[in-house]
């Protein structure tokens, strides 16, 4: 198990979701573990996400990006028991990779505050 901590995004699987289908509707899986506390900014990772949301939301709507599913986790099911659950489960639907590609791409996006939020993070692409 890797033990890396992963807030950036990973180029290889970039190129592989170039490659999907442009008119099957994605949906990415965002598994979050927050800060608990920001060196620079002295405020909570919660806090920072927060502001990440609320600067990143205007985005999702140029690109019609539809923020599906918003929850904490609360119990492990299946799974590692002796794991702490992370913080937040968010699952953004895009209509197709291309909108995705658009987000990330688009000046001003906020990345970078919610790369300063995360002690570690996921995002799934499922379709």
């Amino acid at each position: 198990m890797s033990t890396s901590l992963h807030t950036d995004i990973n180029m290889e699987s970039l190129n592989q979701l170039a490659t999907f289908s442009d008119d099957t509707p994605l949906h990415m899986v965002n598994y979050l573990k927050y800060k608990q506390i920001d060196e620079e900014s002295g405020r909570t990772g919660k806090e920072i996400y927060k502001e990440y949301m609320e600067k990143a939301i205007p985005f999702f709507q140029q690109i019609n990006a539809d923020i599906t599913f918003k929850a904490k986790p609360a119990l492990m099911i299946i799974g590692p028991t002796d794991e702490s659950l992370w913080d937040e489960i968010l699952i953004v639907t895009y209509a197709s990779k291309n909108d995705f590609f658009k987000l990330v791409q688009m000046e001003g996006y906020p990345g970078d505050i919610r790369k300063q939020a995360l002690s570690d993070s996921r995002i799934i692409c499922c379709k």
